[in-house]
C-alpha cells in the first residue's frame, strides 16, 4: 500500500466525523445557521472551541467576500484555511541527533521509537537505541525485540538502574562510534506526577551535559484515541523540558483526529510523525495537505 493509500485508510474514521457531516449540514446557503453547526460539528471532531471558532469566523470572512455558493467551493476554501493552520515550521535535524521520547503508559512511545529506527536505518544512518525506562524490565525488553526488528544496536542496563546513567553512558557511546541518530526511550511516567517529572528534567541535564552542542530533539508521543486529554499531556511536558515535535498514534482508530489542530493552535508545537496501522512501516511524516485532503 502506497503513502497516500496508507494515511486514507488511517483517517477513514476522522473523514467521517467530519466531511461526512459537514456535507449533510449545507443545505445551498452559508448562513449563520450554517457557520454555527460548522461550528458545532468541528468541535464534535475534537478541534477544540478557540481552533473551531478561529477556523469559522476565517470562513465566514472568505465566503463574503468571494460570495461562495457551492459546496465544492466552500470545501477548497476550508481546506486552505485548515492547512494554514497546520503549517508551522518542522524541527531542523542535522546529524549527529539524539532524539529523546516522552508520554504516559501505553501511548505506542518505544514502537514508535522502532519504527523511526526503521526509517533512519533505511536511510543509511547508524542508529543506536538507549533504553532510559529503568522502571519495568518489559519496557527495555520490548525496545530490544525493536532494535532486532530495525537491525540497530541498543544500549540498555536492568531494572531499576539510574535513568540518567543509561543515557548517560548510551550518548558517550555514540559520540566514541560516530553514531548518527540516537534515540531514546524514558518510562511512561503520569504527566501529573511532580516526582517523575523532576526526574526527566534531571535526564535533560545529563543530555546538555554529555551532548554539548549537537542537536537535541523532545518528541511527546500522544494516543490520539484520547483526545483532549492529549492536551494536558502537551502543556505538562513542554513545560517540563520543551517540546520539538509531537507523534500523533493510532489514529487508524479514531474519530478524534481533529485534535491536531487544537494541538497546534493553542501551543504551536508541530506535529512530525502520524501513526496509521500497526506495521513497522506505519509511522508517517507529517504533512498538512495530505492531512487536510483526507480528512475532507
Amino acid at each position: 500500500m502506497g503513502i497516500f493509500s496508507k494515511i486514507f485508510q488511517g483517517l477513514k474514521k476522522t473523514k467521517d466525523a467530519i466531511s461526512s457531516k459537514i456535507k449533510s449540514i449545507f443545505v445551498g446557503e452559508l448562513d449563520d445557521e450554517f457557520f454555527e453547526e460548522l461550528e458545532y460539528v468541528l468541535i464534535a471532531s475534537d478541534m477544540g472551541a478557540d481552533a473551531s471558532l478561529a477556523i469559522v469566523e476565517q470562513l465566514k470572512s472568505i465566503a463574503k467576500k468571494k460570495k461562495i455558493k457551492t459546496m465544492s467551493d466552500f470545501t477548497a476554501e476550508l481546506k486552505n484555511v485548515l492547512k494554514q493552520m497546520l503549517s508551522i515550521e518542522q524541527p531542523t535535524i542535522s546529524y549527529p541527533v539524539a532524539i529523546t521520547f516522552v508520554g504516559v503508559n501505553g501511548v505506542g512511545k518505544t514502537t514508535a521509537i522502532g519504527k523511526l529506527a526503521h526509517q533512519y536505518k533505511k536511510q543509511g544512518k547508524q542508529v543506536l537505541m538507549v533504553a532510559g525506562d529503568t522502571f519495568r524490565a518489559a519496557a527495555s525488553d520490548q525496545l530490544t525485540e525493536w532494535s532486532k526488528r530495525a537491525g540497530v544496536k541498543i544500549v540498555k542496563y536492568s531494572e531499576g538502574a539510574d535513568p540518567s546513567a543509561v543515557i548517560f553512558d548510551g550518548l558517550s557511546s555514540a559520540i566514541a562510534k560516530k553514531d548518527d541518530v540516537v534515540l531514546i526511550d524514558t518510562a511512561g511516567r503520569l504527566q501529573n506526577k511532580v516526582g517523575l517529572m523532576e526526574e526527566l528534567k534531571k535526564i535533560h541535564k545529563t543530555q546538555n551535559k554529555v551532548w554539548e552542542d549537537r542537536t537535541q530533539l523532545h518528541y511527546l508521543v500522544i494516543d490520539a484515541t484520547t483526545g483532549q486529554n492529549a492536551l494536558s499531556q502537551v502543556e505538562l511536558f513542554d513545560e517540563a523540558i520543551g517540546l520539538d515535535g509531537i507523534i500523533l498514534t493510532k489514529l487508524d482508530g479514531t474519530a478524534k483526529g481533529g485534535i491536531v489542530f487544537q494541538i497546534v493552535k493553542e501551543y504551536h508545537i508541530p506535529i512530525v510523525y502520524i501513526g496509521v496501522g500497526e506495521g513497522i512501516e506505519d509511522l508517517e511524516p507529517f504533512d498538512p495537505e495530505t492531512f487536510v485532503d483526507n480528512i475532507l
